[in-house]
């Protein structure tokens, strides 16, 4: 591929995609100064989506000895995760670009669209260790954009204690149904049944997905029978008062915060609440969140790829490559992702982490059965997808609209 300005794809879905994606899961926000690339050739410059490590962090250190060992120095910009995005896209278009990028997963297919960034057929990277679902967040028209580094997703904490008074055994929450048994049990205890964000945003539609596509609903169709199956799932619940009325503004931190109360029974959230549910005070556990008739559905994946933009001069990408083998190296990977709350992209580190922490099984369990929002080839189609479907659990779950009607008004406004 060849680095110009003309070759990028620049079109109002790449403009609205980067606006919306990266919005969902719980990164750290900050700010990073604009990096230029160094005119020194043996300075190589990388972008990341993580301001809240400095430079004395494990995480820099590593980004600096992947330098050293492929004979380079680095020079690393630390950007707010939705910033990253839009800084990338300026600087391919001023043919400036980073020589590694890392950004958040729904971000790749969009820029991949623009002709930002190279193939793996072009860098040579080597993705076949790689599960297939994580990876496909990072495919695009047949073809793969990067490595992911690690990846989070949701699940459903329980508080054990508020189980136990309303008689409820969590190894008999296999579908919805039992999973909506049980929170009728807890509201006759008296205490409350579950709390989640489906907030009007991207927040909102991340959420609601794995009931989503647990009911076997596709997003190129948000108003079939199954896709109604899982938003009258959401309505019950606030309907019954299973749910509070707040999730409607719910931000999946303020949804936390609700559960940390000690009040509630379950709570859907990820894996970047770990720390505070050790803080909480309470016994907790957590399973997957169940699909309709049973099994685990498939929630969508947080977290970034690692890629390696379009440059000018095409020399650069075997030092690239490198660099990228090398942060995504089985050998850095467990402690990069502990670092991180994220569960590891391959089967091996899975393995790893599992045997240092056992309380992460049940979460590499849901990054197993997880999705990419962009998987399917959605690309830059997705936002739109994704807005009408926060849209319609906003006006569903306030009544001003039936499921169906909501679903089938979301599905035309798509087309």
């Amino acid at each position: 591929m060849h680095s110009s300005v003309r070759r990028l794809r620049l079109t109002a879905a790449t403009v609205t995609a980067l606006a919306v994606a990266g919005t969902a899961t719980a990164c750290s926000s900050g700010s990073g100064s604009t990096g230029t690339k160094a005119a020194d050739t043996g300075t190589y410059t990388i972008w990341d989506p993580y301001p809240q490590f400095d430079k004395t962090s494990a995480w820099t250190k590593l980004l600096d000895t992947c330098g050293t060992k492929a004979g380079v120095k680095i020079k690393r910009t630390a950007f707010d995760t939705g910033d990253l995005a839009n800084k990338a896209l300026l600087a391919a278009q001023q043919d400036n670009s980073a020589d590694v990028l890392i950004v958040d997963n729904p971000v790749v297919s969009t820029l991949a669209e623009a002709g930002v960034l190279t193939t793996t057929a072009d860098n040579k990277l080597d993705t076949s260790k790689v599960n297939p679902n994580l990876l496909a967040a990072g495919q695009s028209g047949g073809k793969t954009y990067g490595m992911p580094i690690g990846a989070n997703t949701l699940a459903l904490y329980y508080n054990k204690a508020v189980l136990k008074q309303a008689g409820v055994d969590i190894a008999t929450v296999k579908d919805w149904k039992s999973l909506t048994a049980a929170l009728a049990k807890v509201k006759k205890a008296g205490k409350k049944g579950i709390t989640f964000s489906a907030i009007g945003t991207e927040e909102g539609t991340f959420q609601f997905l794995p009931w989503f596509w647990g009911s076997g609903a596709e997003l190129t169709a948000l108003d079939s029978g199954k896709a109604v199956s899982a938003l009258t799932l959401w309505q019950g619940w606030l309907k019954n008062g299973y749910a509070p009325n707040s999730v409607l503004n719910n931000t999946q931190t303020t949804s936390w915060q609700e559960f940390a109360t000690g009040d509630y029974a379950f709570s859907e959230n990820g894996t970047w609440q770990l720390a505070n549910a050790k803080k909480a005070g309470f016994e907790y556990g957590v399973v997957p969140i169940p699909a309709a008739d049973g099994g685990s559905a498939a929630a969508p994946t947080g977290g970034e790829f690692v890629t390696i933009p379009v440059q000018g001069k095409t020399a650069r990408y075997a030092t690239s490559q490198k660099i990228v083998t090398c942060l995504t190296s089985t050998e850095n990977l467990l402690d990069t992702d502990t670092t991180l709350s994220y569960v590891a992209p391959t089967t091996e580190v899975q393995d790893k982490q599992v045997a240092a922490n056992a309380e992460l099984k049940p979460w590499v369990d849901a990054v197993k059965a997880a999705k990419g929002r962009t998987s399917d080839d959605l690309g830059t189609k997705y936002p739109k997808i994704s807005e009408q479907l926060w849209k319609a659990v906003q006006s569903a779950l306030s009544g001003s609209k039936s499921p169906k009607d909501a679903l089938s008004a979301a599905q035309s406004a798509v087309k």
